[in-house]
C-alpha cells in the first residue's frame, strides 16, 4: 500500500482469452490499472467507464468482476477474504457505482434463462447467475433446428479451455419471433469474429514483410488487419497489438516496422509474436482514407486526415498508432560506435541487429525477441570463441532464460556498457568455476573503455589460465618430459633407440665420460639432444593412439611387454562355489515381476530404484534375513570342500595362476640372454646387455632411454659383450 488512497495486489490473475495472467493490481484514486507480468501490458480503468462493479466468491478466493459502458467484461480474481473490506471501501468512496455482492448458484442444473447484457451472456438459475460468458471470446456460431453452437477462441497458454458450448432454445410462444435466430444474431452483433465487411480504410500494395516471410497487401479495417499474399492470408485484430517499434536499419537506408502481437498469428504450429515490415526509406506515396471528417474528428481525435502523403513507413506507423491507440517505440539515446542505434550480431546462428532502447532490448529478425528491464535478472559480457575483435552480449531472464547475442564487434563495448550501467541493470561475468564475487579482473574487463589499455579479455585468459595450472598442476606430457634430461643421460644410448647406425663408442664425441654429464659438449651435441626430445614426444603421442610396428632393429621395450599382459579380469574357477545373495536380492527376486506388473514398461534402473524405496518400507524382514543366513551356511559347507578337493589334488591352481606362472617364467628367459666376450671396438647393442640396468629398464617407461652406466661396474662391462644369439633365442628373447 503506497498511501491512504492506494491499495495495491500483487498476486491477482486477469481472464484473457480463457486465460488467467498473472500480475499486479492497483486501486488509486479513480482508477484500476492492471499490470500483465509476463507481456507487461498496462490497462487503465477509470471510474467514469465503469458501469457496475461485482464482488463473487470462487471455489477458492474471491473475484472482481468490472462492467464497463461500452460492454466490456473484466473479471480479476485472487483475493482473499481479508481484502473485501478494502475494495469496498475504495471503490465505494472513488468509484461511481458501489460494489455490490452476488451469490453463485450452485444447483448444477443444466436449464435456466439466458441474457445478454452488453458483451456479456448470462445463464441464470432461479434468479442467481449459474456463468456468464464474454461474447467477444467467441470466434464461430451456427445454428441447428432449435439450437445454437458457440466456439471460443484458444489460447496456446491455457492447460484446459473451454472449446464449444452449445444452447437448446426451445419454441417460443410468439410465431412471428424465432427464438434461434434471435439468439443468433444477438451473439454475432458481439462476437469476435473477423468479417472483411465494407471497404478498407487503406490498403498497401505488394509491402514487403520479414515476418511471416513474404509480400503481401495489407488492408486496415477498423478493428483488424488483413495480410494477403500469393500463399497465405492473415487476420489479425487490433486487440492483439501490444506494441509498435519503428527501428531503423544500420545501413540508414532502411526501416523496420515492428508489430509485438499476444496471441500471436498462427499457421499450422508455427506462432508468429511479431510482425516485421521492411520499407525504404525513400519509397513514398499519397493515399486516400476512406473515412468521413466526422469519423476521423470523433473516432480518431484529428490524429488522421483524409489524405496522406509522405515515406511509405512514416503512413503506415501514423494509422497504426491512430488505430491501436498505442504509442511507436523508438530507439533513445545510444549511440553505436558507427553512429547507428543498431548494434550487428548473431543470435542462433542467424545474422541481425540488436536495439537497446529506453526500457529494453529488441532483436531484429531472426527470430525476433523483445526483452524488458524489469523481466532481466543480469547480463554478462563474455569472450567470443578465443577472439579478442569481438565478445558475446548475454541476457538471462528472471524464469532461466538465457539470451546470447554473439560476435559483436569489440568497438561496441564501452558504448554498450555505459548503456547498460546507466540503465542500472546487473551485471554479473560468468565462467567455468569462476567466482565473480572474488575475481579481480572482472572490474578491469568492466572498465576497458579505452583502446589503448591493454586487452581485458586477453587479461581474463592468462588469470584464467593460471588459476587452472594452480589447482590442476601440471598436464600428462610436462610430467613425462622430467624423466629426460640430456645432461644426465647417455647421448648415445639415446640415438641407438633411433638411429639404425649409431657411431661406435670409440668415437669421442660419444665417450662414456661425455655421456656422464659433460655440460661443455658441442653445438651438435645439443642439437641433437633437442631433436631426440621432439622425436621421443612425438613417439609417446602415437603409443596412445595404436600399437607400433616393431622391426627386427627395434629394441623390445618392456614398457609394452606389460601392457600386452594387461589388467584384465582374472579367468574364474568354474568349479569354485558361487557367493550367497544377501537378504535384499532374495526379496528382490520374489518381487521383481510384482515390480513390472505394478508399472508397465519400467525400466531396469527404475525397477532398481522402486525396489530399493520398497526394501526400505519393509518392518518385516526376518523371513529374508533367515534365507541368507541359510543360503551363507550352504556355501561355507561347498568352500570347505572346494578347498580341500584342491588340496587333494596337489594344489593345483586356478587357470589364471597357471597363466600368471607360465608367463613370469618367459619372461625370466627374455632376461638372461647368453654371455660372450666383448670385441674392442664393437658397438654395445641395448638388446644384448646383462646389467642391473637393463633388468630395471622393464620397469621404466614405454620411451624412457636407457640410464647411463655406474663406474663401480665400468670394468665389468669393459671385459663383458654379448654375441648375436641364434635365431631360435632372439624369437624367445623377443617374446
Amino acid at each position: 500500500m503506497a498511501d491512504a488512497a492506494t491499495v495495491e495486489f500483487n498476486d491477482v490473475s486477469h481472464e484473457s482469452i480463457g486465460v488467467w495472467c498473472n500480475g499486479k493490481l492497483r486501486l488509486q484514486g479513480g482508477q484500476l490499472v492492471f499490470r500483465n507480468d509476463k507481456t507487461g501490458k498496462v490497462e487503465h480503468f477509470d471510474a467514469v467507464d465503469v458501469e457496475n462493479t461485482r464482488w463473487q466468491r470462487l471455489s477458492a478466493g474471491y473475484m472482481l468482476r468490472l462492467m464497463l459502458k461500452n460492454g466490456t467484461l473484466h473479471r480479476f480474481r485472487g483475493f482473499r477474504d481479508a481484502d473485501q473490506d478494502k475494495i469496498i471501501k475504495h471503490m465505494n468512496d472513488n468509484f461511481e457505482n458501489e460494489i455490490e455482492e452476488r451469490e453463485t448458484s450452485i444447483r448444477g442444473w443444466n436449464w435456466g434463462s439466458a441474457e445478454f447484457n452488453g458483451s456479456v451472456l448470462s445463464f441464470d438459475v432461479h434468479n442467481k447467475t449459474a456463468f456468464d460468458i464474454p461474447v467477444d471470446s467467441v470466434s464461430r456460431s451456427t445454428t441447428g433446428k432449435n439450437e445454437v453452437s458457440l466456439e471460443f477462441h484458444q489460447s496456446d497458454d491455457a492447460l484446459v479451455s473451454l472449446t464449444e458450448l452449445r444452447f437448446h432454445i426451445p419454441p417460443g410462444n410468439d410465431p412471428d419471433v424465432d427464438p434461434v435466430k434471435a439468439f443468433y444474431d444477438n451473439i454475432m452483433a458481439k462476437a469476435s469474429i473477423l468479417q472483411a465487411t465494407g471497404d478498407a480504410i487503406v490498403t498497401f500494395k505488394e509491402i514487403q514483410c520479414l515476418t511471416p516471410r513474404g509480400r503481401y497487401d495489407i488492408k486496415i479495417f477498423p478493428t483488424f488487419l488483413q495480410l494477403h499474399g500469393k500463399t497465405f492470408d492473415y487476420k489479425i485484430p487490433l486487440s492483439t497489438v501490444l506494441r509498435l517499434f519503428l527501428l531503423p536499419h544500420k545501413d540508414q537506408r532502411q526501416m523496420f516496422f515492428v508489430v509485438s502481437l499476444d496471441p500471436p498469428i498462427k499457421q499450422g504450429q508455427t506462432r508468429y509474436h511479431f510482425m516485421i515490415l521492411q520499407f525504404n526509406r525513400e519509397e513514398e506515396e499519397t493515399l486516400e482514407l476512406s473515412l468521413t471528417e466526422q469519423e476521423i474528428k470523433e473516432k480518431y481525435d484529428g490524429k488522421l486526415a483524409s489524405e496522406m502523403s509522405g515515406p511509405t513507413y512514416e503512413i503506415v506507423s501514423r494509422i497504426m498508432k491512430a488505430l491501436v491507440q498505442r504509442k511507436i517505440t523508438v530507439p533513445g539515446s545510444f549511440v553505436g560506435h558507427s553512429g547507428s542505434h543498431a548494434i550487428s550480431c548473431s543470435y542462433k546462428a542467424a545474422a541481425g541487429f540488436l536495439y537497446p532502447l529506453e526500457r529494453g532490448f529488441i532483436y531484429v529478425h531472426k527470430p525476433p525477441v523483445h526483452i524488458r528491464f524489469d523481466e532481466i535478472a543480469y547480463t554478462n559480457f563474455a569472450r567470443s570463441g578465443g577472439s579478442t575483435r569481438s565478445f558475446d552480449f548475454e541476457i538471462e531472464v528472471k524464469n532461466g532464460t538465457l539470451y546470447t547475442y554473439s560476435s559483436i564487434d569489440k568497438e561496441e563495448y564501452a558504448n554498450l556498457f555505459d548503456f547498460v550501467k546507466n540503465k542500472k541493470l546487473r551485471i554479473k561475468n560468468r565462467g567455468d568455476k569462476l567466482d565473480v564475487k572474488t575475481t579481480s579482473y572482472v572490474d578491469d574487463l568492466m572498465d576497458s573503455d579505452v583502446e589503448d589499455e591493454p586487452d581485458a579479455y586477453l587479461a581474463s585468459v592468462k588469470a584464467e589460465g593460471k588459476r587452472r595450472e594452480q589447482e590442476g598442476g601440471s598436464s600428462e606430457d610436462d610430467s613425462t618430459d622430467e624423466s629426460y634430461n640430456p645432461d644426465r643421460e647417455s647421448a648415445s644410448d639415446v640415438e641407438e633407440e633411433y638411429d639404425s647406425n649409431p657411431p661406435t663408442s670409440s668415437d669421442s664425441d660419444y665417450s662414456a665420460g661425455e655421456a656422464k654429464g659433460n655440460k661443455s659438449g658441442s653445438e651438435s651435441e645439443a642439437k641433437s639432444a633437442s631433436e631426440l626430445e621432439g622425436k621421443r614426444k612425438k613417439k609417446h603421442k602415437e603409443k596412445k593412439d595404436a600399437k607400433r610396428s616393431r622391426t627386427a632393429k627395434t629394441v623390445p621395450e618392456p614398457g609394452m611387454e606389460r601392457k600386452r599382459k594387461g589388467k584384465g579380469k582374472k579367468d574364474k574357477d568354474p568349479n569354485m562355489p558361487k557367493r550367497p545373495q544377501s537378504a535384499y536380492f532374495i526379496w528382490l527376486n520374489e518381487n521383481r515381476e510384482r515390480i513390472k506388473t505394478e508399472n508397465p514398461g519400467i525400466s531396469m534402473i527404475d525397477i532398481s530404484k522402486r525396489a530399493g524405496e520398497q526394501w526400505k518400507e519393509v518392518t518385516e524382514k526376518k523371513e529374508w534375513e533367515t534365507k541368507a543366513a541359510a543360503a551363507k551356511v550352504v556355501y561355507e559347507v561347498a568352500m570347505t570342500a572346494y578347498r580341500q578337493k584342491l588340496k587333494d589334488e596337489g594344489g593345483v591352481p586356478s587357470p589364471s595362476k597357471q597363466k600368471q606362472t607360465k608367463s613370469t617364467a618367459t619372461k625370466a628367459s627374455a632376461k638372461s640372454p647368453a654371455k660372450s666376450p666383448a670385441k674392442e671396438g664393437h658397438f654395445k647393442s641395448k638388446e644384448y646387455i646383462t646389467s642391473s640396468e637393463s633388468a630395471s629398464s622393464s620397469e621404466s617407461d614405454d620411451d624412457k632411454p636407457l640410464k647411463p652406466k655406474k663406474k663401480k661396474k665400468e670394468s665389468e662391462k669393459e671385459e663383458v659383450a654379448s654375441t648375436p644369439p641364434s635365431s631360435d633365442e632372439a624369437a624367445s628373447g623377443s617374446e
